[in-house]
């Protein structure tokens, strides 16, 4: 769809900066899912942020449930994390050699995760997941890496085919780009088979270096591992000599304080982690027992480096984030608002009459619009697209922010107050009726 097309419904200041945006940047957007594709009308440009609430560029208010796509547990512009931010860009904003900041954090998370014996920041996600793959290959000098259909664990070469989060939501099941030879080595299973598992391990004897997984999907929307999941890929990866990578780039400090692997009691050989560990500025990690992460260089042959790896900025915002959160009954309190929220969406969709599913871990969430129980990526590929479109414009109008995707989670935050919920639901009512 033409530019002009999209955003002739927008006002005078936004339709400015998406017409420079379209003629300067790709799609206009420098991430595909922003670009609102999937469900029609014209991306928002947002201008500020505060708490829970967003405002665009001509002054609209928002109930923001994106949260930078996790990132922001405290919401926006935490004053304490502005402060801390304030307060070191003042001292410098990168040295490219090492802070006592870096190690600090380190701490917190070896103390928070205690199945990361040694750690290494990175900048992304991406970063993180491409080198714990690279990690477990030089490690066990295996060269298949098995993952898990619809679950994203970023955009490097190994993990682009049946992944979900933007390509589910643009209809990709691979990309350009990436030479076959090099996916043929990525091995993929549906979510929650542990057969399936099985049977690429038999088949691909000694030659499969880790298993990936998000140990609660939330890139193909949120579903929950079924019980026995996790158990059987430990079991599994033990008796081959393969090792266990957990992607909790979402679900790192989101569950709890110490990641889904302290709620399920399962600990994986490495551990990926993202978002919420620096405080909405672009921070991620990998890290996991001692004599595997030895193998990284400066110490071993598998190199991986990044200049601005351990940006003191990042750092700082990482490490007051965590001084909020782990404050006594703070997950207490946030995954009680947020059930409490889901079972408002839940009631509120059974009383539509309307197909739909609300799967939910904790703080995160995904309204479905399907008839059957949603346990894999093959269910959630099931849901009615344009019902969701249909709902998300009707949510947008009325003030409320949700992922511009179907294969996305909603997250409740912190600064989400009862009033916040309370207003999306009877929104959530009015949207389903006009779109029953």
């Amino acid at each position: 769809m033409a530019p002009e097309t999209r955003v002739r419904t927008k006002t005078s200041r936004t339709i400015d900066i998406l017409d420079r945006a379209f003629k300067s940047l790709v799609g206009g957007v420098n991430s595909p899912v922003r670009a609102f594709q999937s469900v029609g009308g014209a991306p928002l440009i947002v201008e500020r942020g505060a708490g829970a609430h967003l405002w665009d560029a001509d002054g609209r208010e928002y109930i923001d449930f994106i949260g930078s796509w996790g990132a922001l547990i405290l919401g926006h512009a935490h004053p304490a994390i502005v402060a801390a931010i304030q307060e070191q860009a003042a001292r410098g904003t990168t040295f490219g050699v090492t802070t006592e900041l870096e190690v600090e954090l380190a701490e917190r998370v070896k103390r928070a995760i205690p199945s990361i014996e040694r750690i290494r920041f990175v900048s992304s996600g991406t970063e993180a997941t491409m080198s714990a793959a690279r990690l477990a290959r030089g490690f066990t000098k295996r060269d298949f890496i098995l993952k898990f259909e619809g679950c994203y664990h970023g955009h490097a070469d190994s993990f682009l085919s049946e992944a979900g989060s933007g390509l589910a939501t643009l209809g990709i099941t691979s990309s350009a780009g990436v030479p076959e030879a090099f996916a043929a080595l990525t091995l993929n299973a549906p979510y929650n088979d542990l057969a399936a598992v099985e049977r690429l391990f038999a088949a691909h004897a000694n030659k499969i270096a880790a298993v990936i997984v998000e140990p609660v999907a939330a890139n193909m929307g949120v579903v929950p591992p079924a019980p026995g999941f996790l158990e059987g890929l430990r079991e599994i990866t033990h008796r081959a000599n393969a090792l266990l990578i957990f992607d909790e780039v979402i679900t790192g400090f989101r569950l709890c304080y110490g990641g889904a692997q302290s709620v399920y009691k399962i600990e994986p050989d490495l551990t990926t982690l993202g978002k919420i560990i620096g405080g909405g500025l672009p921070v991620a990690a990998y890290g996991g027992r001692v004599e595997i992460m030895n193998h990284v260089a400066p110490l071993g042959a598998v190199y991986q480096a990044g200049t601005l790896s351990g940006n003191p900025l990042a750092m700082r915002a990482g490490i007051e984030t965590l001084t909020q959160i782990e404050r006594p009954g703070f997950y207490d309190e946030l995954n009680r608002k947020a059930e409490q929220f889901v079972d408002g969406f839940r009631r509120v969709a059974r009383e539509s009459g309307i197909a739909a599913q609300v799967n939910s871990t904790g703080s995160l969430a995904t309204l479905f619009f399907s008839g059957v129980p949603v346990r894999n990526y093959s269910d959630a590929k099931k849901s009615d697209t344009r019902r969701f479109a249909a709902f998300f414009r009707a949510m947008l109008e009325r003030g409320i922010l949700l992922a511009p995707a179907q294969f996305e989670a909603l997250f409740v935050s912190a600064a989400h107050t009862e009033a916040d919920l309370d207003r999306t639901l009877a929104a959530a009512t009015e949207c389903l009726r006009a779109i029953s």
